[in-house]
């Protein structure tokens, strides 16, 4: 199953297939990028130098770096997918930066950092589960027509991770303060009011 998943909205493209060589896959991927930018406003020219910059810095970090043409056109799109040597085909990483798509790569036995493996899972299951299709094309079917009900509502997906558990315990260990968002990493002492130490001097004695 070919697919295609856009996070930030939850909409994905899919498509069954029997074989998935590199002429199947790019051939898809070629089309369904092209549609998708199509339908996004022209991109705005920016500074070369600002625009080279931009480029540049989704490679920082990287242990291997993608080597960049020297003109690039304005960035306008992220292509997360795995590290399989088809991916690093010259002419479609070349189609790639034509088009203002910066392709990055998941690290080896790092397939559970796409989240289109997470969607694939859901949608198998929904189609799947429960039945008994006899033919391929019956299981294409069935993928096809889960990906276009998933998509009349879809669930967007939000990042999770070893750094958002971090960022979330970091919270919890926090005390809100009134009026703010303001947050402090132990709780304030309350100082005590004239009128709280004459409720004390006012409490019997035994």
């Amino acid at each position: 199953m070919l697919t295609l998943f856009h996070p930030a909205t939850g909409l994905v493209r899919v498509k069954g297939v029997t074989r998935c060589t590199n002429l199947v896959l790019h051939g898809w991927l070629k089309e369904e990028l092209s549609e998708i930018l199509s339908t996004w406003p022209t991109s705005v020219k920016v500074d070369a130098e600002a625009n080279a910059a931009l480029w540049h810095h989704w490679q920082q970090g990287l242990s291997i770096r993608i080597t960049l043409p020297k003109e690039l056109p304005p960035l306008r799109m992220l292509l997360i997918w795995d590290n399989l040597k088809g991916h690093y085909t010259p002419e479609m990483v070349l189609w790639l930066f034509a088009h203002g798509i910066m392709p990055l790569y998941t690290p080896l036995a790092g397939s559970w950092l796409n989240m289109a493996e997470s969607i694939q899972r859901i949608l198998v299951r929904r189609a799947l589960e429960g039945q008994s299709p006899q033919t391929t094309q019956q299981i294409i079917d069935a993928l096809e027509a889960t990906a276009c009900g998933w998509n009349r509502e879809p669930t967007p997906f939000v990042w999770g991770g070893k750094r958002a558990a971090r960022r979330a315990r970091s919270r919890h260990r926090r005390h809100a303060l009134g009026a703010s968002g303001a947050c402090t990493t132990h709780p304030i002492r309350r100082h005590r009011t004239l009128l709280d130490k004459w409720h004390l001097s006012c409490q019997p004695t035994h």
